[in-house]
């Protein structure tokens, strides 16, 4: 889920990392098991309601049900966004997945008092050969700006890879939700956006837990909001892709808390 980050210590202790490995670890497993099971004809909120059966067997809670923004609430489990819709989709009964759909779904979990947090999109069978590439592109770009989740290495050079990566491709980078920090709250410092000056931005130190999330569109990157004060889509109406790991600074080469380990 993206979001502005609050102002929490971005470091953590080596037991601190091993909860939110715990956690991310949780967050994948459930995010992988609904990317298993989504399938033209099912609503948007029955994939839902999975999640939110398999984030509690697994001994977890949602970190999305009941989120706090302003006066609003966010009502759903996960997060599931079809094509135009960017980010934090609502499951709901009347949205029904379609051939060629692009189903985006981010799971954050809390486990033990600490955050997992982790998004893909999907195609639904044959898609338009441009929502391929554009899927394709997101995926990509999140792998490269991980290569620069190095300690001494600073914020501004993961936003940078984003966009450099993307600006080549033509497709809008969304600059209204950014990646984020994680740890006890769902969004810490420091904020990472996609895009960005190189050697700007905080620096990046071992212990720090770091969720990088591309947003891109493959039309403009404007957005606006639906009236249920929650759902992003494009401004524009083109479709949209989001990909996101948590991510962990170490000495060395970045490890990635979200792979599922099954």
């Amino acid at each position: 889920m993206a979001s502005k980050a609050s102002k929490l210590k971005p470091v953590r202790t080596a037991e601190e990392i091993q909860s939110i490995r715990e956690a991310c670890q949780l967050a994948a497993t459930v995010l992988h098991r609904l990317t298993d099971a989504v399938e033209v004809g099912m609503t948007t909120y029955d994939l839902d309601q999975m999640g939110r059966r398999e984030i509690a067997a697994l001994g977890g809670e949602s970190a999305c049900f009941n989120y706090a923004s302003g006066n609003l609430r966010f009502p759903a489990y996960t997060c599931i966004s079809i094509n135009e819709e960017v980010v934090h989709g609502i499951g709901r009964l009347e949205r029904v997945i379609k051939q060629g759909d692009a189903v985006s779904i981010d799971v954050v979990v809390r486990y033990n008092g600490y955050i997992g947090d982790n998004a893909t999109t999907v195609l639904m069978g044959p898609a338009a050969p441009e929502l391929v590439k554009l899927v394709s592109a997101t995926r990509a770009s999140l792998d490269y700006a991980i290569t620069y989740a190095c300690a001494g290495n600073r914020v501004g050079d993961i936003s940078n890879a984003v966009e450099r990566f993307i600006k080549k491709h033509g497709y809008g980078i969304v600059r209204d939700f950014v990646g984020h920090g994680i740890g006890t709250s769902m969004h810490e410092p420091p904020q990472i956006p996609n895009f960005g000056r190189r050697g700007q931005g905080a620096l990046l130190k071992p212990g720090m837990a770091l969720a990088i999330e591309p947003m891109i569109n493959l039309g403009s990157p404007g957005i606006r909001m639906l009236d249920d004060g929650w759902t992003a889509v494009t401004s524009d109406g083109s479709y949209s892709a989001h990909c996101e790991h948590t991510v962990l600074v170490t000495e060395d080469t970045p490890e990635i808390l979200t792979i599922p380990q099954i």
